[in-house]
């Protein structure tokens, strides 16, 4: 019991530590600690009791950090009230759906968010400054829809999962809705106090055992979390954003594989050892071989930049083919693509100090290829994990045909685009200038790919097969038309993927 104790301690240092630093949500590192580690919280609903501690932690957490910010003048409602009565209406609702779902659900997501998100603050550990909104109170459409959209897909998150949400509004704000990072934290934890405070109660009321079972945790926690939520806001306010981000994302990262471990220690044997091992190199011998002829024709033939970066996408998104073949065990194979991407993800930060990193690699932008490896291999990750893992080895198919239907597709689009593409389209929902020859090129190597994915893996009749493909390709070329700044990595094979899934009715 003392154990616990101290368990429960620490996850509530860390998840204040978290609050006001970051805005992020307690239960980012509450839940994954409490349901790993204390055996009170690993019953039928123990993953929902933890998710309502770390809730109710949030509460004197965000408003003591709201507090801290508003004296710095770092809150603003006035373009974000709409994303704010969005968020908050809909936490109830993800509350209740919580408790008919899974707890195995429920506690992996947990984990992987941890992890998701430490990345993410290694990668991008500041976000963008941009110039403060002006005075004007009334909302554009943009606007409008993105507070629509997020507000709702968030709100429900933020009750459902009990984490997220704070990141999320991190990004939305900054990305979106043009806050510079500091008052977009002040806004998103000034939101939070009132989920928290609707979501832990709605919480308490579904499951009252969390009350008399748990009280002393409860209380516990609400302290702790209060105190650290203090005194890292102050923390926060007076250092650069790059120190917290840094010092967030690599306390996240280490909890989050060190308790994917702890909980997964029953599966870690000799047999499953070795083919972890087996796959893993399987997976960077495939990698290594055909990256080393990129680099070699790099060097020796002069190829235009972007066809040799359509090359590296190629070797990226094949890569995928080889892992899932090797193995029979899904969560070896998602074990395997998370463990090289952070191999590799340490490897580029440090090799884009040197020049030869520059000569090899020709970015858009600022840490452009690291960014888009981790989306892609991250995605490929969630993939398997959900169409293989979740849905079962015969629905792989919707994992490898979303993925298909993109790079192949997408290298096309670009070659024929530059070379024949006579008919330009261009508009302000289009990034630069793309063409109709690029994007019927994208929409016919879409289908010439996707087919044969669903012929030879998929149990669906060829009409249907061949229904679905013709479907899906043009929409997929349709996404990367009006998909900007090179996410066409992320929403080409997402709304793909959503589209094959209607092929779960067969």
């Amino acid at each position: 019991m003392i154990f616990e104790y101290i368990i429960v301690v620490l996850a509530a240092m860390l998840a204040g530590i978290g609050t006001g630093l970051v805005g992020l949500s307690a239960a980012t590192a509450m839940v994954p600690l409490l349901i790993v580690l204390c055996p009170t919280f690993g019953g039928e609903h123990g993953a929902y009791m933890a998710t309502a501690i770390a809730l109710a932690s949030d509460i004197l957490g965000s408003a003591v950090t709201t507090g801290v910010y508003a004296k710095n003048k770092k809150i603003d409602l006035k373009h974000g009230w709409l994303i704010a009565a969005c968020i908050i209406g809909m936490c109830t609702i993800g509350s209740v759906a919580a408790y008919f779902t899974h707890q195995t659900v429920l506690g992996g997501f947990s984990l992987f968010l941890c992890v998701a998100i430490g990345i993410r603050f290694l990668v991008s550990p500041d976000s963008k400054e941009r110039p403060e909104k002006d005075g004007k109170v009334k909302l554009t459409v943009k606007e409008i829809a993105v507070s629509l959209f997020f507000g709702l897909t968030i709100g429900f998150g933020t009750g459902f999962f009990g984490s997220g949400g704070g990141m999320m509004m991190l990004i939305v704000f900054t990305a979106m809705l043009g806050y510079e990072r500091k008052t977009a934290v002040g806004t998103s934890t000034f939101i939070m106090t009132f989920t928290a405070l609707i979501a832990s109660v709605s919480h308490i009321l579904i499951e009252p055992t969390i009350i008399f079972e748990c009280w002393d945790f409860l209380l516990i926690s609400i302290v702790v979390a209060t105190i650290f939520s203090l005194v890292s806001a102050r923390f926060a306010n007076r250092v650069k954003g790059k120190v917290v981000g840094y010092v967030t994302g690599a306390i996240l990262l280490t909890l989050g594989l060190s308790l994917i471990v702890i909980n997964n220690l029953d599966k870690i044997n000799i047999p499953y050892l070795f083919e972890f091992l087996k796959v893993l190199g399987i997976y960077i011998a495939f990698i290594v071989a055909f990256a080393a002829v990129l680099i070699i024709i790099r060097f020796t033939i002069k190829v235009p930049d972007y066809i040799f970066r359509k090359l590296l996408h190629c070797v990226a998104f094949t890569s995928i083919i080889p892992l899932v073949f090797s193995t029979e065990i899904w969560w070896i194979a998602a074990a395997v693509e998370v463990l090289f991407l952070i191999i590799v993800f340490i490897a580029l930060r440090i090799f884009e100090r040197f020049a030869f990193y520059k000569n090899l690699f020709v970015e858009k932008g600022k840490h452009e290829v690291i960014t888009s490896f981790i989306a892609l291999f991250g995605m490929m990750t969630v993939f398997i994990a959900v169409f293989w893992g979740v849905f079962g080895a015969d629905r792989l198919y919707i994992a490898i045909g979303a993925i298909m239907a993109w790079g192949p597709g997408d290298a096309v689009a670009a070659i024929v685009g530059r070379n024949f593409g006579k008919h330009k389209l261009q508009g302000k929902h289009i990034e630069g200038v793309k063409s109709v020859e690029g994007s019927v090129g994208m929409a016919v190597t879409s289908f010439a790919c996707l087919l044969p994915v669903l012929l030879t893996m998929s149990e669906l009749p060829i009409l249907v097969s061949l229904i679905i493909s013709l479907v899906t390709a043009p929409i997929a070329s349709l996404t990367e038309l009006f998909t900007k700044k090179g996410w066409d990595t992320v929403t080409v094979p997402i709304v793909s993927a959503i589209v094959l899934c209607v092929t779960l009715i067969w």
